[in-house]
């Protein structure tokens, strides 16, 4: 069901869908065969249109930088500003504000010379699922699509779409953490930095650092998952006290038998806790 939540949520009263069909056939269907249905659920009508259009398929499909997408969208920042205003104010999108610290110390703190053009930024992510996938996959075809041509539009889909799944893959695992957690959390999200970035990291009460990765694959997580995990915390300095993994598809049995006190692996069906 995570699949089609992550194509269709948000859209309630609308939907006759067949969830035992074929899942490709099924976005065909709605997406090709009744194109111009779901383009009149795009709400508020105007941001099917430039130049908020290009702004919301740069957000899509890419990481939700504030000035990146600015800039994939070749938009300058007083307009990029005025937009994301109104699309916030309209609910269309939210903010997921940074928490890294500044890279300045103080005001003598001399910084290397590549990071001194270093900004950090906010993301913007949709509120809706729905719009998401409309403006990572269905947007950029709309012109075929309204004319009934399908094939590029299913083609990028099938080859990209995995990446839908993960993004609300890792609101339910954060979520799953702050719900399964000992220790009351006060902090909790996505992180990113110069460095790296990360799906999960939540801070306790206690000031203790809780790290993870959410893997949304057919496979088993491994332990190299781990190492990597591990890796990135030590390049971006994160002092670590629990390391936590969550997988659609379980772990390899040397994972499981490494799993210790620092160390929390939640799968698939640990997701229940949160019916």
């Amino acid at each position: 069901m995570l699949e089609y939540f992550s194509i269709f949520g948000g859209l309630y009263g609308v939907l006759d869908i067949d969830y035992f069909d074929d899942f490709f056939k099924v976005i065909e269907t709605h997406f090709v065969h009744t194109f111009e249905m779901y383009e009149n659920l795009v709400s508020p009508s105007y941001i099917i249109d430039t130049p908020y259009r290009e702004l919301l398929m740069a957000i899509a499909q890419g990481d939700g930088k504030f000035y990146k997408a600015f800039r994939k969208a070749k938009l300058s920042d007083r307009v990029g500003e005025m937009l994301v205003k109104d699309l916030l104010d309209k609910g269309v999108l939210r903010m997921e504000y940074s928490r890294e610290s500044p890279l300045r110390r103080h005001s003598k703190h001399k910084l290397k010379k590549e990071h001194r053009a270093y900004v950090i930024q906010d993301k913007l992510r949709f509120n809706k699922p729905f719009l998401r996938f409309w403006f990572a996959f269905v947007s950029p075809y709309q012109r075929l699509l309204r004319e009934g041509k399908k094939e590029a539009f299913m083609e990028n889909f099938r080859q990209h779409y995995e990446r839908l799944r993960s993004l609300v893959f890792e609101e339910l695992c954060n979520a799953l953490l702050l719900e399964s957690s000992k220790e009351k959390i006060f902090s909790s999200g996505s992180y990113w930095n110069i460095h790296s970035e990360f799906d999960v990291l939540a801070i306790t009460e206690k000031k203790k650092i809780i790290l993870g990765e959410c893997k949304y694959k057919e496979r088993k997580v491994c332990k190299n998952e781990l190492t990597k995990l591990e890796y990135k915390a030590m390049a971006s300095n994160i002092p670590v006290e629990t390391y936590v993994l969550f997988s659609k598809s379980g772990f390899s049995k040397e994972l499981l038998a490494s799993s210790s006190k620092n160390l929390r692996l939640f799968d698939l069906a640990s997701l229940s806790i949160l019916l």
